[in-house]
């Protein structure tokens, strides 16, 4: 795992979702807006309260999430 250090997660906060600096920001929101083809910029004017950073940092843990692989475990 990258050393991610704005990338949070609370049971009390977002129901432990990934969030962005302890607050109620999810990552997967960031991700979609970026993904739906906001600029940093107009994410800034929509929650002012991020910063740039913020949103690099939230792409790179979607990224190291996309690449983790799923092991099923055998039933028996």
């Amino acid at each position: 795992m990258p050393q991610l250090t704005r990338i949070t997660r609370d049971a009390r906060v977002m129901g432990g979702k990934p969030c962005i600096r302890g607050m109620r920001v999810t990552v997967g929101t960031v991700v979609g807006l970026v993904a739906a083809g906001h600029t940093n910029e107009e994410i800034l004017r929509e929650y002012p309260y991020l910063e740039v950073a913020d949103i690099a940092e939230a792409l790179s843990y979607a990224a190291w999430r996309a690449e983790e692989v799923e092991v099923p475990l055998d039933q028996q």
